[in-house]
């Protein structure tokens, strides 16, 4: 009997506009991926085996970024499908959304511990896009698991409300000790920096993305899905990834190759291929 593809389901809600492009990304590991209304019904959305929440501006961002979207009904079916295990990737907005659901970190039940706050950034303000380099600090949740701790994997950021912030004194180094930490920010070479442009936003740690404890569930402000072939790397980008972009110029096998964000979201995707379910 040939085993059934395991499904994600990526999820707009009114407002997202990245969700084509991750599920184009989703796609190409090997699983299938379909774009699944927030309206939709939740007893088919429950049948999924994983699901991604893409960036936008989900509801306008009213109130704060998010916040709408987390107290949806929908999102009630993922935490309970979350709770059982199956993995949860929330990209940018899916990343706030996830934060002010309280599924992340997911340290008191329901509870929103943390928020992504307006950028810091020097003599500017507001929305700011360039491309990040993140260094894994945990080689334990549903995106680093096909990753090793000090792994340099750049991506792209684009959001004005991206700085992980928390008003409990300790609760970064519980995060530390439990291995939710997934990605800080870092230079080319990987080493930990605060400083601007390192860390792009002034997030608290230089945190990029954080998962829940059982590390099935993890929100990051970083773009994996921009960067998802090797063409989509520029070839200034420092680094290993910059030169392999350099190396593969005029080389069509070479540049539709995966590139670093596809390391993320295969990450997740394998999940679904382990015995029950990883």
């Amino acid at each position: 009997m040939t085993p059934r593809t395991p499904r994600v389901a990526v999820i707009r809600f009114p407002g997202l506009n990245c969700e084509n492009e991750t599920r184009r990304a989703v796609l190409a590991q090997g699983v299938d991926a379909d774009v699944f209304m927030w309206n939709g019904p939740t007893d088919e959305l429950a049948r999924y085996d994983a699901y991604v929440i893409p960036g936008g501006f989900s509801y306008q961002d009213r109130v704060r970024a998010g916040a709408i979207a987390a107290k949806d009904r929908v999102m009630d079916c993922i935490i309970e499908q979350a709770a059982a295990g199956k993995p949860v990737l929330g990209i940018c907005n899916g990343a706030q959304i996830l934060i002010e659901s309280g599924l992340v970190p997911g340290l008191g039940d329901g509870l929103v511990e943390m928020g992504l706050a307006r950028n810091i950034m020097p003599d500017r303000d507001g929305y700011y896009s360039r491309w990040a380099y993140l260094r894994v600090e945990s080689a334990e949740t549903a995106a680093t698991g096909g990753l090793a701790v000090g792994d340099v994997v750049p991506v792209p950021i684009a959001h004005a409300e991206g700085r992980f912030v928390t008003t409990d004194p300790g609760l970064v180094q519980r995060l530390r000790g439990n291995g939710q930490i997934a990605f800080t920010y870092a230079t080319p070479d990987g080493t930990f920096s605060n400083d601007f442009p390192w860390n792009p936003n002034g997030s608290t740690a230089g945190i990029a993305g954080i998962s829940n404890p059982a590390g099935n569930v993890v929100a990051m402000m970083p773009h994996p899905e921009r960067c998802s072939w090797l063409y989509q790397v520029p070839e200034t980008l420092a680094g290993e990834w910059g030169r392999r972009r350099r190396d593969a110029r005029g080389d069509r096998t070479m540049l539709i190759a995966p590139g670093p964000g596809a390391l993320v979201l295969r990450s997740i995707c394998e999940r679904l291929f382990a015995p029950e379910g990883g």
